[in-house]
């Protein structure tokens, strides 16, 4: 079977970050389980947040090639012992509306993880404090996160940290 030239994926998930993940959670904790089946249901903890990270349009015949974002929908889920899944939403090109392959900002989705972790795990942790975006608002209709109801910019009366 011949693979699709264009993404088909509205969400991705990164086990391959899970030792960065791991690092990032030392002195505080000194493990974690990544968690495969992200759609279980058998988690304890759900938080919804925004990574960074870098689009590519691959409709060749699309004049936007790519975009860069800093609300791309997380959504973390907390299981026992430390154990955690994550699903990463992706956006559409606002020219073509087709999904764009996606380059995560691998700080910015270690820092956030390893966070909420350590939080769930009740380790004492100074509230996250992260400067408002600047630059166009958000654009529901192209966020695979807002069309299943995982984004917090569609809630933005949810009471966020």
């Amino acid at each position: 079977a011949t693979q699709p030239t264009h993404e088909t994926r509205t969400f991705f998930t990164y086990p391959d970050l899970h030792a960065a993940i791991v690092s990032a959670l030392l002195p505080d904790l000194s493990s974690a389980r990544f968690h495969k089946n992200h759609d279980d249901h058998a988690f304890e903890h759900e938080w919804p947040t925004h990574v960074m990270g870098a689009f590519t349009c691959t409709n060749a015949r699309c004049k936007n090639k790519r975009w860069t974002s800093k609300e791309v929908t997380i959504e973390i889920h907390g299981y026992t012992r430390n154990g955690y899944s994550t699903v990463v939403f992706y956006q559409r090109c606002k020219l073509c509306n087709r999904l764009g392959t996606f380059a995560v900002d691998k700080e910015s989705y270690v820092e956030r993880v390893a966070y909420r972790i350590k939080k769930w795990a009740g380790v004492n942790m100074a509230l996250s404090f992260y400067n408002s975006k600047v630059g166009p608002p958000h654009e529901q209709e192209f966020c695979e996160g807002c069309k299943v109801g995982k984004c917090r910019e569609g809630d933005k009366n949810a009471g966020y940290e």
